[in-house]
């Protein structure tokens, strides 16, 4: 269920695929090159994967790491992520309905992730589809108290944010 999460030396393979803290490629290293950079740097060398040769390391923070892997296993447990999807013409009676149904799942303790697509011309209205999921939000806060567990982010297909119960 949940994988050994091998550090600095822990680490037993030969060569590393090395990847720096800002999630650049390096390259292949040998394990006491890879350490050595790590320590220069101050951070841990992080073993993220073990299925592939050689081994991919990160250059990172070791306790940051370990409490975004605990913050995923404990989503994945809760039930998982909820989705709300809104359109970018949706009428105030339907984002109460919307937000009425973001409630029931608050309630159940899932966090819920609000989308907004947005297609063609609607990605250069982008103001107004973050009017509406403001109004969305603000529909949902007199319904049930929560917080932004992620903020509103800006992706492919429009804007998307997730929020959790307080």
């Amino acid at each position: 269920m949940f994988e050994r999460i091998l550090i600095n030396n822990q680490i037993r393979a030969e060569k590393v695929r090395l990847i720096d803290a800002e999630g650049k490629q390096l390259g292949i290293f040998d394990l006491g090159t890879a350490l050595q950079k790590a320590r220069e740097q101050g951070l841990d060398l992080v073993q993220v994967t073990h299925r592939i040769f050689p081994p991919v390391c990160k250059i990172i923070d070791a306790g940051k790491y370990f409490y975004q892997q605990a913050k995923k296993q404990k989503i994945k447990k809760i039930g998982g992520l909820k989705n709300i999807r809104l359109g970018f013409n949706i009428s105030s009676h339907d984002l109460e309905t919307k937000a009425k149904i973001a409630e029931k799942f608050l309630k159940e303790g899932n966090p819920v992730r609000v989308e907004m697509v947005l297609r063609q011309r609607e990605k250069r209205l982008s103001d107004f589809a973050k009017q509406k999921l403001n109004q969305f939000l603000e529909i949902l806060k007199k319904l049930i108290p929560f917080k932004v567990g992620r903020e509103l982010k800006k992706e492919a297909r429009g804007l998307t944010m997730i929020i959790t119960k307080e």
